[in-house]
């Protein structure tokens, strides 16, 4: 398989290199421990936000910190957690003195890694809490985890906690938020090709020309079912159905709704998929307020996309809004 890099076992140093080298005025780059934190500093008495877990999700999760999201991302191994020595050395970086929030994923490697990594900091006078995402709803457990998967409403948690956070909330009320906007949010997706992880060479699953997988995870996970392909509109109403039924989403009921890239599907197609989901939310009676469309949770360069739909109230859709700045997503700054 055709990839640009050089060796393999050097993709995650140099990619993170190549992130801290583009946007010097928002990120430092530690290469040991690897880690990425914001150019400007902890700020003292203001909650930190750190997030992480495996490389190939790109722009996740380093692409979102700066202003009004994360205060440092730890990429791990592609497709595989950081270890709690550099989210350890993350953690003591930002801490302002008002604690420290953990985002992370529900994936097994993630979850035992940042709480040994909350003990390691507690132990070290740093005050940690910890949130999961578990937003996906194609299936309860998988190949990396017990519950739900933590997939593209990971965005949607770190924008609004980090607009908390910068807005001087509590280490408890920024927590409080993520876990709310995690509750709030449902997400879904589906695969047409598989990415290649750089050290193996060849794709993490196979599909048929003619086959999708409905219900896939970021690292190439099974989903609920492969069907044969059908037109977009076919597949968004299969994603979306089972985004609603399982969020109870109701008339008059307003959303923000996201339509995220998996790293192989170009924009145009994912505009059309968006078009066909605000359409039935609308005929549903649900007001579509606010919206992201493009490839912010990746897998590599899978050929597919996620549809997360959530719920929003008057402060959620505040936090949303908020001003953001950082290497992926940046406005009102």
């Amino acid at each position: 398989m055709k990839k640009l890099i050089n060796d393999p076992k050097d993709v995650v140093e140099e990619a993170v290199a190549g992130i801290g080298a583009a946007h010097p005025d928002l990120l430092v780059v530690s290469h040991d421990p690897t880690f990425v934190r914001r150019a400007s500093g902890p700020v003292a008495g203001k909650v930190a936000i750190v997030s992480g877990g495996g490389s190939g999700h790109e722009p996740l999760h380093a692409g979102f910190v700066g202003h009004g999201m994360l205060s440092a991302a730890v990429p791990g191994p592609v497709f595989t957690s950081p270890t709690p020595d550099p989210i350890v050395a993350a953690t003591q970086a930002v801490d302002g003195g008002a604690g420290v929030l953990y985002i992370v994923k529900n994936y097994t490697g993630d979850v035992l890694n940042f709480e040994t990594a909350a003990d390691l900091a507690e132990a070290e006078g740093i005050t940690v809490a910890s949130v999961l995402v578990d937003d996906d709803v194609a299936v309860k457990d998988s190949l990396y985890t017990a519950g739900r998967r933590g997939v593209a409403g990971t965005v949607v948690v770190e924008k609004t906690a980090g607009a908390a956070a910068e807005r001087g909330d509590s280490l408890e009320q920024v927590a409080e938020v993520a876990r709310r906007t995690n509750a709030a949010t449902r997400t879904m997706g589906v695969a047409l090709t598989a990415g290649v992880v750089p050290h193996a060479g060849e794709p993490s699953f196979t599909l048929a020309d003619d086959e999708v997988e409905i219900g896939i995870g970021i690292h190439g996970e099974p989903g609920r079912e492969r069907v044969p392909l059908e037109p977009v509109d076919r597949i968004v109403d299969r994603l979306l159905d089972a985004v609603l039924d399982d969020l109870g989403t109701a008339s008059g009921d307003r959303v923000l709704l996201f339509v995220n890239g998996m790293g192989g599907t170009p924009l145009v197609e994912l505009y059309v998929a968006f078009r066909r989901a605000s359409e039935v939310l609308t005929e549903k009676g649900v007001q579509v307020t606010r919206t992201l469309v493009g490839n912010y949770v990746t897998s590599l360069e899978m050929q597919g996309m996620s549809i997360t739909v959530t719920t929003l109230d008057d402060e959620l859709t505040e936090l949303w809004d908020a001003p953001v700045e950082t290497a992926a997503l940046r406005r009102g700054r």
